[in-house]
């Protein structure tokens, strides 16, 4: 395996989606790593576009065969995954790898790729902005939003081992110091 890797990791609902979407549209040598998840596709969602989607025991399946480079149970038989073989392929066309990928499974990969990748989190301006952003998507129960915003208090103390902090409380100034980190990163 040969390339780098950028990671963007934050609490559900702290937009790092979006900025990810903006850093590839901005920068042609970027391309996406599709996760793969036991969850079931939500409205508008594509397989081989946002996720590859397996069933449960298709996903644990993957485990055995050492398939996934990291992978996490998420919520109970909730799995999600990087394929070793999407990275592989990627940088097979000559692309640098950016993840928009939950802070364990971030950290994860840090801690296998280190100085080839840049782990960037994604902090939003607090707890409370986050709640109102994840009731504002409608995608999730009263029960689903209590699980991701008890989630998120835990996830956003482990922003200081990351690479770099990058407070989401507006947009385009986030896209900017990300994309300013990034070209340090891959042209250093």
């Amino acid at each position: 395996m040969s390339g780098k890797l950028l990671i963007f990791s934050a609490p559900s609902g702290a937009g790092k989606s979006t900025i990810v979407r903006r850093l590839l549209q901005e920068l042609s040598q970027l391309s996406f790593s599709i996760s793969a998840t036991s969850r079931a596709p939500r409205e508008g969602e594509e397989e081989g576009t946002h996720y590859y989607f397996l069933t449960e025991s298709e996903f644990r399946e993957e485990i055995e065969k050492d398939a996934f480079l990291e992978w996490e149970e998420v919520y109970s038989g909730v799995f999600y995954g990087t394929l070793r073989q999407e990275v592989e392929r990627l940088w097979a066309i000559g692309k640098q790898v950016v993840f928009d990928i939950d802070v364990q499974g971030g950290l994860n990969l840090k801690a296998q790729f280190q100085n080839r990748a840049l782990a960037l989190f994604i902090q939003p301006p607090s707890l409370q902005i986050l709640e109102e952003r994840l009731r504002g998507r409608g995608t999730e129960s009263e029960q689903q939003l209590k699980m991701r915003i008890e989630k998120a208090g835990k996830e956003m103390e482990l922003a200081d081992r990351f690479d770099g902090i990058i407070l989401n409380d507006d947009l385009e100034k986030a896209v900017e110091q990300a994309l300013e980190q990034i070209r340090n990163f891959l042209f250093e």
